[in-house]
């Protein structure tokens, strides 16, 4: 097995040019499928409300939900860095309120690392928890548990003076001790900017490939769920399409008493 990543490798690899690979995963299984096959971070995502409750958005995601599914993701990894995203509610309503709730996700649940969304305004919140010991990934641009704020998920950083704030936000979780950033959902050119003006790791989905790494949403590059597919996301398989066949399958076989078989009975 390869070295167990921990947060000062993710440091290291944007000093060595070399590029990180992030995925979602919400459960044991998934978890170790993309542990075994050397995916760097697993992020336990609040997108989970999209792609496993079939919620709207993330807003309706609680902290006992997210720390369920972390518990399902810590069991099945061995290698990756697992990061848990902290969800509406959890971090905004108050520092110590935000302190308490990230020590339950590495308490109770296992996780290296939580992830808050939001910039300039969380500079204390960030440092707070960093103060614990507790290693933050901050996120930048499109915010989705903003989605209201945004009038929908729409690209952030088109006009001048939002360019300016993005960047100013990507400083703040730098300056508050945040170990990377992920930048969403914002122009390919302004990310690069970012990344080379930070000192820590950008991980970017939907903002070019000048990002130190690259995350995506599990279910959407595998081709699982189709009920919208952004722009930025590559579809790595059908695996809806596989998944569909296997049962159409099974239904024949179990109708025609071609299932099970002498192979799949006991005597």
């Amino acid at each position: 097995m390869a070295e167990k990543v921990t947060v000062p490798e993710i440091s290291r690899m944007k000093q060595r040019g070399e590029k990180i690979t992030a995925l979602t995963a919400y459960d044991y299984s998934f978890a170790r499928i993309l542990d075994e096959a050397g995916v760097d971070i697993l992020l336990v995502g609040d997108s989970l409300g999209s792609v496993i409750q079939g919620q709207q958005n993330t807003l309706p995601v609680t902290l006992d939900e997210m720390i369920y599914h972390t518990k399902a993701v810590v069991r099945g990894r061995k290698r990756a860095l697992v990061v848990a995203d902290m969800p509406f509610l959890s971090f905004q309503v108050s520092v110590e309120e935000a302190k308490r709730n990230a020590g339950r996700f590495l308490q109770e649940a296992g996780a290296e690392a939580v992830k808050v969304e939001g910039g300039v305004q969380l500079l204390e919140t960030i440092e707070a928890i960093v103060r614990m010991g507790i290693p933050v990934m901050g996120h930048v641009g499109l915010t989705p548990q903003s989605v209201h704020r945004f009038g929908g998920y729409k690209v952030q950083g088109k006009e001048k003076q939002e360019r300016e704030a993005i960047l100013q936000d990507a400083l703040a979780v730098e300056e508050a001790g945040a170990f990377s950033v992920v930048l969403e959902g914002i122009p390919m050119d302004l990310a690069q900017e970012i990344t080379r003006r930070l000192s820590i790791p950008t991980i970017g989905i939907g903002a070019g490939v000048q990002c130190d790494g690259q995350v995506l949403v599990v279910h959407d590059m595998l081709g699982l769920f189709d009920m919208y597919t952004p722009k930025f996301v590559k579809r790595y398989a059908d695996l809806r399409g596989v998944m569909t066949g296997a049962v159409k399958n099974f239904i024949t076989e179990v109708r025609e008493g071609k299932f099970p078989d002498e192979e799949h009975s006991f005597h």
